[in-house]
């Protein structure tokens, strides 16, 4: 008998082993590889957020200044999503077990390093290293659990779990790291990752099972080098612009990461295995949404950062109530996606990612409104759930059209891209956003000042979203999605 192939974060396809889960249930290995798996794929969703209740801490303690703050966020994600493109080569071309052990060892030193951070270059040098171990860990993870549960009700209750932890991790991020913050110390948000990849990584030694890609090509290993140096020299002259354009260098750091991201479509146009297929991303509609995805990671990693620093800064909470502020964002999310999923056969993709930035820019905007004498329930809560209706609207049909009808061989570029598109997202639209957080606070450190640094960067988080709506207006075609290389993956943002 055939076994059935399923389509990967790295690779179309997959071969499946002769000793598969049954269906119907779920034996003990199967159970541990599913909950290891797990634990990984919640750590790499945690800590995109979990620093963030502690980055006040964290400045005092460090002596960070605006930039530096920026960089504790910037640092993971950048490298995660540019890492990620070809994380899932290296799982399929060394193999996945190997890969996602890797993944564990290098996150786990990372968390070590940051957390015992003596200066902000350790701090940053760890969050660095952690966003590569994520970026081997979750596209392994992803591939791991397709040929573990190739198909019936196990393999949807594992990518049910999966799922579940992408959609909730960042809230509970937001609240854990409230709670170490708070009650133990800002240093274990990050050291926090230790004793758990201390056993996982038994529970991986012990229960997984190698694989590899039955056929891979040579690594696209310069369009990896190319557009890391470009997206990590793009994001560092937007940081120095707030020190000033020339004299900074800002604008020679800009022009060099230009440089290096069109050498890295020229590799891709030449190579015979690309790490990332032009088609993929010049189709109309994928295209489309993977903008409108890249803006949507822009605005929310922005935006939950400084609302934090508000939260905490201007209104006093502290870091554990400043992490309970956030939820109604993660929880009208959360309640708003099934009424959606149920939607889109109805309407179609485009007037969804239309309305969704349209919505969430508006949320945006009444966060806008912050004052120094204002309430959370009169001027944060309500622009919470505004935002999180508008980006729920987004990232249901973006996810959707952005791995839909794609050739089977380019099934794995797409998966990558869109999962690295809000990383990517998130580093760049921060670096750019927090120079009007600087523009707008003048340098200041007083409640006023930081409230019109605040505004500001509200403001320019809701241009972002108008920009998404106008790209999805003008690129995207309201098309029936359907999966054209089979099931779709889970999001790894």
């Amino acid at each position: 008998m055939t076994a059935p192939i399923t389509p990967t974060a790295s690779n179309p396809t997959v071969p499946t082993p002769a000793t598969s889960a049954p269906d119907d249930r779920l034996g003990a290995r199967e159970k541990t590889v599913l909950v290891t798996l797990a634990a990984a794929q919640l750590l790499v969703i945690l800590d995109t957020t979990i620093v963030n209740i502690a980055i006040p801490q964290a400045a005092v303690a460090l002596s960070l200044g605006a930039d530096g703050r920026q960089w504790i966020i910037t640092a993971y994600a950048l490298t995660f999503g540019a890492v990620l493109l070809i994380g899932g080569g290296i799982a399929d071309y060394w193999g996945r077990k190997r890969t996602f052990i890797l993944g564990l060892v290098v996150f786990a030193v990372a968390s070590l390093l940051a957390g015992l951070a003596v200066d902000v270059t350790m701090l940053i040098g760890g969050r660095v290293l952690q966003g590569a171990g994520a970026a081997l860990m979750a596209p392994a993870a992803l591939s791991l659990v397709s040929v573990t549960f190739p198909s019936g009700r196990a393999r949807n209750l594992a990518f049910g779990v999966l799922g579940g932890i992408t959609s909730s991790g960042a809230a509970v991020g937001l609240l854990l790291g409230g709670v170490l913050t708070e009650f133990v110390d800002w240093r274990w948000c990050l050291l926090v990752n230790v004793p758990v990849v201390a056993v996982a990584l038994v529970a991986a030694s012990l229960v997984l099972r190698e694989s590899r890609a039955e056929s891979h090509g040579r690594l696209d290993i310069g369009g990896a080098v190319t557009i890391a140096i470009g997206l990590a020299a793009l994001v560092y002259g937007f940081t120095l612009a707030e020190r000033g354009w020339v004299e900074g260098g800002a604008l020679v750091f800009i022009a060099v990461g230009l440089v290096f991201l069109a050498v890295f479509v020229l590799i891709e146009l030449r190579v015979s295995a690309p790490l990332l297929p032009l088609r993929v991303v010049l189709d109309r509609n994928r295209g489309g949404a993977l903008v409108v995805q890249t803006c949507a990671g822009a605005a929310m990693v922005t935006v939950t950062l400084y609302i934090t620093f508000h939260l905490q800064q201007v209104l006093g909470l502290p870091p554990l109530l400043a992490g309970v502020a956030t939820l109604p964002l993660a929880f009208t999310i959360g309640l708003v996606i099934p009424v959606l999923v149920r939607l889109i056969p109805r309407v179609g993709p485009k007037p969804l990612l239309v309305a969704g930035p349209v919505v969430a820019g508006v949320g945006v905007l009444l966060l806008a409104r912050v004052s120094v004498q204002g309430s959370y329930w009169g001027e944060v809560l309500p622009g919470l759930v505004v935002m999180g209706a508008g980006m729920a609207a987004i990232f249901v049909p973006a996810q959707n059209m952005a791995l839909s009808r794609v050739r089977p061989e380019d099934a794995g570029a797409a998966a990558a891209a869109a999962n690295a598109t809000n990383q990517i997202g998130g580093a760049v639209g921060l670096a750019v956003l927090t120079n009007l957080y600087v523009a707008g606070s003048g340098g200041g450190q007083s409640p006023a000042a930081l409230v019109d640094g605040y505004a500001a960067v509200f403001v320019g988080a809701a241009v972002v979203m108008a920009l998404a709506a106008v790209t999805a207006l003008l690129l995207i075609r309201n098309v029936q999605l359907g999966q054209g290389a089979g099931e779709q993956l889970p999001s790894m943002h």
